[in-house]
């Protein structure tokens, strides 16, 4: 390692896909290490939707600092810029405390962009952006999704295919330049922020499976119907709020709504939470220098910070 990146702060990352037990993990940890823990989930930060997002609990929250969750009103928007923004100046906070920063989450654009900061793209002409926002009300977010499939499969892969801010941005990208998102992202490499020791939780989908049919059985029954109900109806019923984008809102709103029955938006919600935690394992796979373990490895991942940190 380079004096240049001994000189960097230090952060931790839990990585890994939605119900693998990222924050079961680093709670383990800070009973070894005096960590704080900095989410980086970009469904996590609404603040009305702590239930169907899986935010810590209270009483987790208890056993060490926890930053970044449920910190935004349902029509406020997350980018990757505007959260680097704001944890980087949570890092800087933590360690001037003398405490490690351990990053927690699984929205890997937001961990990269915090690590080697954004790409350079261009920003999108204001007749091109009109454009696609007509497209999309006029013939539905899932057309434009199929056409960027065509000319950006690799980004296509980490985002849903209702997330209607982004592939917007995706394709505008692409119609000013003529390049896709994921190219300009591969082509900008640049030098790190912080010198990050990556742990990532690995598990197949199969794996994960039985474990999230339990969760979503779990948050029904502490209230996610309910909360995404009081939700929809303090928003004005706007599907255009961008916090009704995670996993397990639209389909309880269909419910809601009356477009399906509970049992069929049950079956969609973990459908879609399945090709969730396919995309981030699709993406996580291209993250470099990751140690992976799974829940019962704490040792490795404890000796694995002791060096890291010593």
């Amino acid at each position: 390692m380079s004096d240049k990146a001994n000189e960097l702060p230090r952060i931790v990352c839990i990585i890994g896909p939605t119900g693998s037990g990222k924050n079961a993990l680093a709670l383990k940890l800070s009973q070894e290490f005096p960590l704080e823990v900095i989410n980086f989930d970009s469904r996590q930060v609404y603040a009305d939707l702590p239930i169907i997002t899986a935010q810590p609990s209270e009483s987790e929250k208890q056993v060490c600092p926890h930053h970044l969750y449920g910190f935004l009103g349902l029509k406020d928007r997350i980018s990757a810029g505007r959260f680097t923004d704001r944890a980087r100046q949570t890092i800087s906070e933590v360690l001037a405390r003398g405490r490690t920063p351990f990053l927690v989450g699984g929205t890997g654009l937001y961990l990269r962009s915090l690590i080697y900061g954004l790409a350079d793209i261009p920003a999108i002409p204001e007749d091109i952006r009109l454009e696609l926002e007509n497209e999309c009300r006029n013939i539905g977010v899932l057309k434009l999704y199929q056409r960027l499939l065509l000319v950006d499969p690799l980004y296509s892969e980490t985002i849903t295919n209702r997330d209607r801010q982004k592939i917007i941005r995706a394709l505008g990208v692409y119609m000013a330049t003529g390049k896709s998102f994921s190219c300009w992202h591969r082509e900008q490499t640049r030098q790190p922020f912080y010198l990050a020791l990556k742990l990532g939780i690995w598990k197949e989908l199969d794996e994960l499976m039985p474990g999230l049919r339990q969760r979503i059985t779990g948050m029904t029954r502490a209230g996610a119907l309910d909360e995404v109900k009081k939700a929809w109806e303090k928003s004005g019923r706007d599907p255009s709020s961008p916090a009704f984008s995670g996993i397990g809102c639209r389909e309880i709103i269909g419910y809601l709504e009356g477009q399906t029955d509970l049992e069929q938006a049950m079956d969609l919600w973990l459908k879609n939470t399945r090709a969730y935690a396919k995309r981030q394992l699709t993406w996580f796979k291209k993250e470099r220098e990751i140690i992976y373990l799974n829940n019962d490895q704490v040792n490795i991942s404890l000796n694995a910070v002791n060096d890291f940190l010593s």
